[in-house]
């Protein structure tokens, strides 16, 4: 396992620990983030109109298209730092 994926690992572990909430922006950029660096391009149907919660989330993951995954993770990482300091 590279350095990157385990550091990339315990940052989801970290970010389920944090002491505070992060506004819902924070939270959608976690998701897409943490969706591109683990499964890639966004794929599957987008959720139905009435489901905003789902269209938000898949709205984020798919700004990221094309996104390399180790960059992803990098980003990932680096945004779960700041959100532990």
């Amino acid at each position: 396992m590279s350095d990157l994926q385990k550091r990339f690992e315990q940052a989801t572990k970290d970010v389920q620990a944090l002491p505070d909430r992060p506004d819902n922006d924070t939270l959608l950029r976690l998701y897409a983030l943490y969706k591109q660096g683990s499964e890639g391009d966004v794929s599957g149907d987008k959720p139905g109109f009435f489901d905003f919660v789902g269209t938000a989330k898949y709205e984020a993951w798919a700004k990221l298209k094309g996104t390399a995954q180790d960059d992803a993770k990098k980003k990932y990482v680096d945004l779960v730092k700041k959100l532990t300091s």
